[in-house]
């Protein structure tokens, strides 16, 4: 099972839960609606900020360099929206046969409730994997940056072959360039000279 899955089933199962805890508390205590209301989507904000806050931390520990970490925003992403709209289809379905239940029409379930839930779930999530991360890398030594497969691709990366026949050619090139110059220069031709004029004189 993936990741934003398995998220998404539980905190779509988990807001049911609050849902039906909502209906039943505020049919005992209807004078305290909003109090019930905020306190339960606080605590199930602190859940999903919780969960977050481990992703992070898990993911900081296994992955030192920040280049080679999870994508978890995309992960949460996928959760919320997942969350959101099975959690409005389901407590929808619930409310047909249980009255009490605080539901609305199942288009705005599916769209406006979902939309909430998933803002909802994504926002704390990534607040908790950015604090997650935050605390272990303050204690981990700085390391620095690799670019994505320097080491693993280095005998494989035809880019990096190229370059250095490249270097390779630059440098004979260079390397003939000097040899002519120096053949051909003044003091060269004045020594070849020389050479010649005493071979002559000798013979």
């Amino acid at each position: 099972m993936s990741k934003w899955l398995l998220r998404g089933l539980v905190f779509a199962a988990l807001m049911v839960i609050v849902r039906l805890l909502q209906g039943a508390l505020i049919n005992t205590w209807e004078t305290k609606a909003g109090l019930i209301s905020v306190v339960l989507v606080v605590l199930y904000a602190i859940a999903v900020f919780v969960w977050g806050h481990i992703d992070g931390r898990a993911d900081a520990r296994a992955n030192p360099d920040p280049d080679r970490r999870s994508d978890l925003a995309m992960t949460w992403l996928l959760a919320g929206l997942f969350a959101g709209v099975v959690s409005g289809a389901v407590a929808w379905f619930i409310g047909v046969f249980y009255k009490n239940l605080y539901v609305e029409g199942l288009l705005n379930e599916l769209t406006t409730f979902a939309a909430f839930t998933a803002l909802l779930v994504f926002l704390f999530a990534i607040i908790g994997v950015a604090l997650g991360r935050w605390l272990v890398d303050r204690k981990t030594p700085n390391t620095p940056r690799r670019r994505d497969g320097d080491d693993d691709r280095a005998d494989t990366d035809v880019f990096a072959a190229v370059r250095d026949d490249r270097d390779v050619q630059d440098y004979d090139r260079h390397h003939e360039d000097a040899e002519t110059e120096r053949h051909t220069s003044p003091v060269a031709v004045a020594e070849h000279d020389d050479d010649t004029e005493k071979t002559r004189r000798d013979n």
